[in-house]
């Protein structure tokens, strides 16, 4: 995914960070600078369970600037998604998760096949 990335956005990459980090380690954010964006592709489901999913969330919104803003997508088990209902939230669960973690407001932005993209804001 990051060399897609780093393909298709090669005009901002004096703007962009990549990171490789593991979400299941707890110092997973240490050392880490406040970001005016986080973007995440079909990563949450990797904790391989949505009960976990908050406290990555919570996590996120730690590292982000006041204003910043967190662009997560990922799969979802509503009808047309996929039938992992522990592993994979139902769109209003992922919603759900970001409200709980902080965020204060939550809107999907887009949806195709079994993904959903949803755009997460520290501020209105």
């Amino acid at each position: 995914m990051h060399v897609l990335a780093r393909t298709r956005l090669a005009d901002l990459l004096d703007r962009i960070v990549f990171l490789e980090r593991s979400f299941k380690l707890e110092t997973w954010t240490e050392g880490l600078q406040p970001f005016d964006l986080v973007v995440t592709n079909q990563a949450v489901h990797e904790l391989r369970h949505k009960k976990y999913a908050e406290k990555l969330h919570r996590q996120v919104y730690g590292l982000l600037k006041q204003d910043g803003s967190y662009l997560v997508s990922d799969h979802f088990s509503d009808a047309g998604g996929l039938p992992t209902a522990d592993l994979y939230m139902t769109m209003e669960e992922q919603r759900q998760a970001l409200l709980s973690a902080g965020f204060v407001s939550v809107d999907r932005v887009f949806s195709k096949g079994s993904l959903v993209l949803h755009l997460a804001r520290r501020v209105q």
